[in-house]
């Protein structure tokens, strides 16, 4: 079942980003970095990221829709996912936040909350040419019973693909 779900977490078609890699990996644990370039400024960039709901995938959702996801942008705030009849899930907590610039949050995403794993994913937005570049970074490491070095491509791609979702986002220009 474990390896249904991780199956199910990675499967979803996507667009991808400008830069995506799986940077380090071991037995314990894995780095991947992911990178687009967006035709937005950074504030709008930023106040995306804390909109999870609008870009990121429902297909990678405990409930099953992205809708149910919110994110609070501040040092102890929570990325959220409300599940049904009053359940919940923490992906992630803010320890990191310095608006228009960089996002950083702890946790355990998708099936390695299973898993006695400790992740940092950051997000840095950078000023290029008429837009900006978001870099995505996700560290995680501990007891990975399936082995870090082979979940982390599976890992890059699910990442990759909620990127490209923050780009087309972004690009939309949706309030």
């Amino acid at each position: 079942m474990r390896h249904a779900k991780l199956l199910l977490w990675a499967g979803a078609a996507m667009a991808v980003p400008a830069h995506s890699s799986v940077t380090a990996s071991s037995d314990v644990g894995f780095a991947v970095e992911n990178s687009v370039e967006i035709a937005a400024d950074a504030p709008t960039a930023y106040r995306l990221l804390a909109q999870p709901a609008r870009w990121w995938s429902s297909d990678h959702t405990y409930s099953g829709h992205a809708a149910n996801l919110s994110l609070k942008p501040v040092a102890g705030g929570c990325f959220c996912e409300a599940l049904p009849n009053g359940g919940s899930v923490e992906h992630g907590q803010v320890i990191y936040a310095v608006p228009d610039k960089q996002l950083r949050l702890t946790g355990a995403l998708g099936p390695l909350q299973a898993e006695a794993v400790t992740g940092t994913l950051d997000f840095t937005i950078e000023p290029v040419g008429k837009g900006v570049r978001v870099v995505m970074r996700y560290a995680a490491g501990g007891y990975l019973r399936m082995g870090g070095a082979k979940i982390a491509s599976v890992v890059d791609k699910v990442l990759a693909e909620q990127l490209a979702g923050l780009a087309r986002a972004a690009e939309a220009g949706k309030p």
